[in-house]
């Protein structure tokens, strides 16, 4: 069994080399410097990671975590353009600095790139993979639609539990998709897959809530954002959608009042009633809500515990750092 950051050591050794030819330069150019710009690789992980959990490492599983880590860039490609993002992992968005149409077409080539690495696996499991990889794909889809939506509706409006489903669906899938997979080149049943399926979809519900009570009541010096940078943007996070329903009027009214203002002092005000509403107590529950529902699924897996344990030390970083 390796650890996660051994896996991460070994999938960059693979991910990092040449994927792209070099003409036209100025699509895959485009391309490459949305791959350059880096990112944490949980979700390629996680595939190894599912595979390990059932059987030794096997080649596919990087294969399989490569095609999800390019589907994961060509959505934050096409996400940037929408949100008309300037910056990404404090590096120029590629449509910043190749334009949109070439960021459009960039994206296009990671799709694409991502079934010529699924069609890599052996034949035996290809057709099921590319089933459990399609479903995900799609609700990744409609989890940012989902999330397109709600900006434009009133805070009070969105259902807590339709914000949930967006969240399972625009964050958490692709990390319970990426558990499956793995298993799936691991050798597991049915049963096995559905478990640690949950398992991912748990933790990544968890981990939107332990990000947005970081992004308010983190030290700023460690979670490396501006304080409340949520607050200032209006964003509809957990915090903001459970104040609105705990706070009383008065507080509700302050709450609404600051959502269509922006006073000097509007992060701190917001602080205070999320303070007063006890919403930072719900969000520490909340996560732990979630992160039991996650290690039931995980303890229901048939495997030795041993086994478990790398799966184990991973939730327990992402739901517990300050960064």
């Amino acid at each position: 069994m390796h650890s996660f950051n051994e896996l991460i050591t070994q999938f960059n050794q693979e991910f990092n080399k040449q994927h792209f030819p070099e003409q036209p330069a100025s699509l895959y150019n485009a391309a490459s410097h949305m791959l350059s710009i880096g990112g944490k690789r949980i979700r390629p992980v996680l595939c190894l990671m599912g595979n390990e959990l059932f059987d030794t490492l096997h080649p596919d599983a990087f294969s399989v975590g490569m095609a999800v880590e390019l589907f994961h860039n060509f959505t934050l490609i096409h996400d940037d353009i929408m949100d008309k993002a300037p910056i990404r992992r404090g590096k120029p968005t590629v449509h910043t600095v190749f334009g949109d149409s070439a960021a459009i077409l960039a994206g296009d080539v990671l799709l694409i790139s991502v079934y010529d690495r699924l069609n890599k696996v052996q034949s035996k499991y290809k057709q099921k993979i590319i089933s459990v990889f399609n479903k995900a794909a799609i609700e990744v889809c409609e989890g940012q639609q989902l999330d397109m939506d709600f900006e434009g509706m009133d805070p009070e409006q969105v259902q807590y539990n339709d914000y949930v489903n967006m969240i399972g669906l625009k964050t958490s899938v692709l990390l319970a998709a990426s558990l499956q997979l793995g298993a799936i080149v691991g050798g597991s049943s049915e049963g096995n897959q559905e478990h640690i399926y949950s398992f991912g979809k748990n933790i990544g519900i968890a981990f939107q809530i332990q990000d947005d009570y970081l992004d308010a009541f983190g030290d700023p010096d460690k979670f490396g954002k501006q304080q409340g940078g949520d607050i200032l943007v209006n964003k509809k996070t957990f915090l903001l959608l459970k104040a609105l329903e705990l706070c009383n009027p008065a507080e509700k009214t302050a709450l609404k009042e600051l959502l269509v203002s922006s006073p000097d002092n509007k992060v701190e005000r917001v602080l205070d009633i999320f303070h007063s509403c006890k919403v930072d107590v719900w969000a520490e529950k909340e996560k732990d809500r979630f992160q039991q529902m996650a290690f039931e699924s995980l303890e229901n897996i048939a495997v030795l515990s041993s086994r478990k344990k790398p799966l184990m030390e991973l939730a327990d970083y992402l739901l517990n750092r300050e960064q």
